[in-house]
């Protein structure tokens, strides 16, 4: 088993480029696929879900390779993302397995959730999904747990390096690969050629002309940019300032009981035949009174501020979601696609609204917080 991961270690590096493009390929086959056969939302997402788990694979394997080779410079630095999730899981052992496997849980929930639809019951369909929810939950805590810290989402690092870029003789460097065969040797500088000292002048077309200097504006917009900020000199640990007050540990608390709570309560609801506002109105005023109670981070907290931009993002799901999308959102998009049909353009995308409407109706993880 070991020899066989080696070998296809080597391929991935070998073929990089290659697998990175059918990757991109087949997702963006996945989003045509509802409602072109029997069972295509099941083959989209089970499609979507192992180009997932695949690409976190390559991912550690890439990132591994690109650290044990001393030659591999990237061009554009680590974002802050990146650096603080890869230093938590270098540091500490449960922080690594409990964001793989709570990533790797996103990634198969909605597989799952289709899977038990077609061999289940209704009840024990919403029974696998609070079971879910209740491992998801135990997750974040042992999370938050061991960083003491706002959570982040993903909690693993993403690439965010060309794969493309890594040096021919990364697969001989890593020390997780096998090794493949010795690299070719430079190619040696013709008799003709060696007394050519001088260079040739860059052509003008290749250069970056200077900004123009008219102003102290002009010259403060041309070097804010490329100055440090204090995220930039900060150990990757201290990136996030931990919890201090106890209302900062409530807040990261509801937000993360929030989705185990949405899920039970419409599974309650669902099952004794009952509206399903309360749930919807619950996770509401969860997400409402963790946002209140988070502590406002100063400018210079890059990060921090950019995890809850995107929590504050994410609270358009809620339009999907419920009673405001039964009475608001769904009328809205299925007046879009009527007139939408009679567009030539805009009929295309009608089209696609059109097979996905169905699937926000049965299927939870489709819009689930």
């Amino acid at each position: 088993m070991s020899f066989s991961l080696k070998k296809y270690e080597t391929f991935l590096i070998n073929n990089v480029s290659t697998i990175s493009s059918l990757e991109s390929s087949l997702r963006s086959i996945t989003w045509f696929l509802p409602g072109r056969f029997k069972d295509a939302e099941l083959a989209s997402e089970a499609l979507t879900s192992l180009m997932n788990t695949m690409s976190m694979y390559h991912d550690t394997v890439l990132a591994k390779v690109a650290e044990s080779n001393p030659k591999y410079r990237p061009i554009i630095p680590s974002s802050l993302h990146t650096r603080y999730t890869k230093a938590w899981i270098g540091k500490n052992f449960q922080y690594k397995w409990a964001a793989r496997i709570l990533e790797l849980l996103r990634f198969t929930e909605l597989v799952i959730e289709m899977g038990l639809r077609r061999k289940v019951s209704d009840k024990l369909r919403w029974r696998g999904i609070v079971i879910i929810e209740v491992i998801k939950a135990a997750l974040r805590i042992l999370l938050l747990k061991a960083t003491r810290r706002p959570l982040l989402s993903p909690p693993l690092p993403e690439r965010d390096f060309d794969p493309t870029m890594l040096p021919p003789s990364s697969v001989e460097s890593s020390p997780t690969l096998a090794p493949s065969s010795p690299a070719a040797s430079l190619p040696t500088t013709p008799d003709h050629l060696k007394n050519n000292y001088l260079s040739l002048p860059p052509h003008p077309l290749l250069t970056t002309p200077p900004p123009p200097m008219r102003s102290d504006t002009a010259v403060e917009d041309f070097l804010l940019p490329k100055a440090l900020t204090t995220s930039s000199v900060k150990p990757s640990l201290s990136l996030l300032k931990t919890l201090s007050a106890p209302q900062e540990w409530l807040a990261e608390a509801l937000y993360i009981l929030r989705p185990l709570v949405y899920a039970s309560l419409l599974a309650y609801d669902r099952r004794n035949k009952q509206p399903t506002n309360r749930a919807l109105m619950t996770a509401l005023a969860m997400e409402l009174i963790s946002r209140s109670l988070r502590r406002a981070p100063p400018p210079s907290a890059l990060l921090e501020r950019s995890e809850y931009a995107r929590r504050d993002k994410d609270m358009l799901w809620y339009l999907l979601r419920g009673s405001i999308w039964e009475s608001y959102t769904r009328p809205k998009l299925e007046s879009f696609v009527t007139s939408a049909s009679r567009a030539p353009l805009l009929g295309l995308f009608g089209i696609l609204i059109k097979e996905w409407i169905p699937l926000i109706d049965e299927y939870y993880y489709y819009t689930a917080p």
